[in-house]
């Protein structure tokens, strides 16, 4: 009776202290509501409170919201015309390390860019911020002329949108895995990642990661020095800055625009 009594009281103490634990474990797991709010929507669908041009104090002509879609309403303009545009930023805060999300969509023939570590003081985002390359791959080249461009960087093809000019790319300096791109064809959503850290970049789409680097690395200068970028002494040497997004004289849809510090 009395090993009984002993086993019994053992059973309930060992219980006792599984029971403990598990109430630790489901205090220390973030709930999905506390997973959700370690994003800081940048554009939620409702409002633009924060943007505006760079360089500017409101957004300029074109920018709105439309179906709670970000919006630039203009007509297709073509590469061989293009000037610069008037880029938009996310200017109430700055940011370093980070996981940018957003969904986007262009119509054919159509160019955009998502930059980051954004600095003001510029002739515009390009030649101080790394960028994500948005444009119609399929279509681009068969619609503006590109050879004029492409030509003074010794492509091969310039009449060819080049690899380093693809959707998912890092602009003119890392090329997107085309084997594991899935781009939806223009005027269907796609969505878009960016991780920034100092010991590695990643670049995804619709799920897949295109492509990854290391910041400020000997190859990262490398590249940097011997192509598009060597004439721009300030390129991507900022390690925080705004987020922007790219008129390059095309219509583009953005939603869902959040952020997660890292």
């Amino acid at each position: 009776m009395l090993k009984f009594l002993r086993l019994a009281i053992l059973i309930l103490a060992i219980a006792a202290c599984k029971n403990q634990s598990n109430k630790k474990d489901e205090a220390t797991t973030p709930t999905t509501e506390e997973k959700k709010s370690e994003w800081t929507y940048l554009f939620d669908g409702t409002s633009l409170e924060g943007w505006r041009g760079y360089g500017m104090d409101s957004l300029p002509p074109g920018w709105t919201i439309k179906d709670s879609v970000l919006t630039f309403d203009t007509e297709l303009g073509l590469e061989q015309d293009y000037t610069g545009g008037k880029d938009i930023i996310y200017g109430a805060e700055e940011f370093d390390n980070f996981e940018l999300y957003l969904e986007w969509k262009i119509p054919k023939g159509a160019n955009s860019g998502i930059f980051y570590h954004v600095k003001e003081g510029y002739n515009g985002p390009p030649v101080v911020s790394p960028e994500y390359q948005i444009i119609d791959d399929e279509n681009y080249a068969d619609i503006h002329d590109l050879t004029g461009y492409n030509s003074q960087f010794g492509a091969e093809h310039p009449e060819l949108l080049q690899d380093w000019q693809k959707t998912g790319a890092d602009y003119a300096m890392h090329t997107a895995d085309e084997s594991q791109k899935q781009l939806n064809p223009v005027g269907e959503w796609n969505s878009s990642k960016i991780v920034f850290t100092p010991e590695k970049v990643e670049h995804w789409l619709n799920g897949k990661k295109l492509l990854e680097f290391v910041p400020w690395s000997d190859d990262w200068k490398a590249k940097k020095n011997s192509g598009k970028w060597d004439n721009a002494p300030d390129y991507g040497k900022y390690k925080t800055g705004y987020i922007a997004l790219q008129d390059h004289a095309s219509p583009i849809w953005f939603r869902n625009i959040k952020i997660k510090k890292l």
